[in-house]
């Protein structure tokens, strides 16, 4: 499974992977988490607002920080 968080590296980008990588773990998924932060890239898929998440490239949340809860709910349903 991949995981995309998509933005500059800002405080809450960090946070946002940090999310993504604890609702992993407590999965049991194993997931490459990749940080996308060239603008160029970002621009490319679309994101105007970030942070940005998609899972398997696609978008499930962008302009905001998603809760681990939520982002179990994303890796679930892929």
């Amino acid at each position: 499974m991949e995981i995309k968080i998509y933005g500059s590296g800002c405080k809450k980008c960090v946070k946002l992977a940090k999310n993504a990588q604890q609702a992993a773990s407590e999965l049991g998924v194993k997931a490459e988490i990749i940080k996308v932060e060239a603008i160029e890239e970002i621009a490319a898929a679309g994101i105007m607002s970030t942070p940005a998440l998609a899972v398997n490239d696609q978008l499930k949340v962008k302009g905001r920080v998603a809760s681990p809860a939520e982002i179990k709910e994303f890796l679930s349903e892929a």
